[in-house]
């Protein structure tokens, strides 16, 4: 059922391209949200978002703003589509592909709103250059200055970062953010980069094998996955039973950040004190990574050089691991439920 405030609905989709499927795949994209869909490559990502478009046939529903648009044409659904290699016309200067748009349909306010998106993406310099001129960053920024100025409904970013020199992206992401209250429209991102989905998401979609494994408000997904796959692939470590911690009845899973693993040779004023064996040192430059073995399980933390260096830990050793409650994030009865079966 669709929400009052769903821009978009996506029901029971499923597409079939050589030995991949897609789906079935089943979401809600809220009006005026930005919406992550974070996946490793080749989950079909880039699959979905042509799907969306209307670039790529699907069974299932596709509604828009409560309308039904399976079957509706490309042009016809009013979405800007912005593609991980830009997709620029060579041809024209930035100017022109900027207004490419208008060569067929007419642009409400045109001349205020190419105005506004050139200031608003700082790329007044380059309106007399042709594309084949311009930096990856600057291509970016053209790119979306012409999905924009067309007026989607609905945004399409594909690892619209991927090609971006790093030290530009904080500056393009903080840009996207705004794209969604500067010009009222909700943007659909697919990208395997989590700084990217942390920062600018508001509901995020974590899709795996052509799967959607969770979705939700970006912190309760990042924080609270709802499964094991879906701990895993956001980079959960130490995914550990109760029973580690000496808690024998309950069923949960915990994590632990590596970072906040204290090892001492005495017990040490944490609530959980584990008695491990090193097995395996990794020396790096400022961070050492220390894999112990807790019972039949493993359990791996990072070091500080420094501290390191100060206790001298030995592969073979037999030390404790310390743990404070305020570490340790509980995972769902799902997730325990998931790893019994």
């Amino acid at each position: 059922m669709r929400g009052e405030s769903d821009l978009l609905s996506v029901r029971d989709v499923t597409l079939h391209k050589g030995a991949f499927t897609l789906g079935p795949l089943s979401f809600d994209v809220p009006e005026h949200s930005y919406f992550v869909i974070l996946g490793k490559t080749g989950s079909g990502k880039t699959m979905l978002l042509e799907s969306l478009a209307g670039l790529q046939p699907v069974r299932g529903q596709v509604l828009f703003g409560g309308k039904e648009i399976t079957w509706t044409l490309p042009e016809e659904r009013g979405f800007g589509f912005v593609y991980q290699d830009f997709a620029l016309f060579p041809n024209l200067s930035v100017r022109d592909n900027i207004r490419f748009a208008g060569r067929f349909r007419a642009i409400e306010d045109a001349e205020a709103l190419f105005e506004d998106v050139v200031d608003f993406l700082g790329i007044a310099p380059l309106l007399d250059r042709r594309v084949t001129h311009l930096s990856g960053g600057e291509k970016q920024r053209v790119a979306l200055a012409r999905a924009i100025y067309s007026r989607p409904k609905l945004l399409l970013l594909d690892e619209p970062l991927s090609a971006i020199d790093p030290t530009f992206r904080t500056a393009i992401m903080i840009s996207l953010k705004q794209i969604v209250t500067r010009y009222g429209m909700s943007i659909i991102h697919v990208t395997h980069n989590f700084r990217e989905a942390t920062f600018l998401a508001d509901r995020i979609a974590v899709m795996m094998d052509g799967k959607i494994l969770q979705t939700g408000e970006a912190e309760e997904v990042l924080h609270r996955p709802n499964s094991l796959a879906a701990a895993k692939f956001l980079g959960f470590k130490n995914i550990l039973p109760a029973s580690v911690l000496g808690i024998a009845k309950d069923r949960r899973l915990f994590s632990v950040n590596p970072n906040a693993i204290l090892f001492s040779r005495h017990r040490q004023d944490r609530e959980h004190c584990l008695e491990c064996t090193v097995e395996e040192i990794v020396i790096q430059a400022d961070i050492n990574k220390v894999i112990a073995r807790v019972g039949d399980r493993t359990l791996y933390a990072k070091l500080p050089k420094t501290m390191f260096d100060k206790l001298k830990i030995a592969v073979g050793e037999q030390l404790y691991a310390c743990i404070a409650d305020a570490d340790i994030m509980w995972l769902p009865e799902a997730v325990a439920l998931e790893e019994a079966s």
